[in-house]
């Protein structure tokens, strides 16, 4: 890993444990945001644009616009004399939720640690056969997907023909999320 990415993660890491201790809503909305855009970012590092502009507009940007909505619709922005809490920045941490975060952070960076490095050649997921001498989806949709799909794009003939119902749910989740939006913002008549 190159210096950016380490730093890109160590941001990341650092914004999931900060995130559950704040106590100002909006700085969590911010922070969040953030989160997102910085995990996008390491999505376009892994060479996966796709899936960073989605993190990127779904993560940081309908999902942030929901919770700031929420807040405001719930408990508005409070001033500095409206404040219940007392001057604490951040909630107590609950020793048996750390517990169980590290519990499931030790499987889960050993799986990390184990996995072949990104670009790695000999890796499963960009390797012709299986070490038996089978066929990878991966060879399959590379040899396949123009003369079964016509679609010269592998990616395309994977989202559009193999997993095209898959792809039709994604597109009901995002019609009924921008439909969510318009409700919340008291905008039925744009229906």
């Amino acid at each position: 890993m190159n210096p950016l990415e380490i730093a890109l993660v160590a941001f990341v890491i650092t914004g999931a444990l900060v995130l559950p201790l704040t106590r100002d809503l909006v700085g969590a909305i911010v922070t969040f945001a953030v989160l997102t855009l910085g995990t996008a970012v390491i999505w376009v590092l892994l060479a996966a644009p796709d899936v960073a502009l989605i993190e990127a507009a779904v993560g940081a940007g309908v999902i942030s616009v929901l919770f700031v909505i929420t807040v405001v619709k719930t408990t508005g922005f409070r001033d500095a004399d409206d404040e219940i809490e007392s001057d604490r920045r951040f909630r107590p941490i609950s020793l048996p939720t750390l517990a169980l975060v590290g519990a499931l952070a030790v499987p889960l960076g050993y799986a990390f640690l184990a996995l072949d490095p990104v670009g790695a050649a000999d890796a499963p997921a960009v390797s012709g056969t299986f070490p038996t001498g089978e066929r990878t989806p991966y060879a399959f949709y590379i040899e396949e997907s123009l003369e079964q799909t016509g679609f010269p794009n592998a990616v395309v003939a994977v989202l559009v023909v193999y997993r095209g119902l898959d792809t039709l749910g994604e597109l009901i989740v995002a019609f009924a999320a921008a439909v969510s939006i318009l409700i919340v913002l008291g905008r039925e008549d744009l229906l």
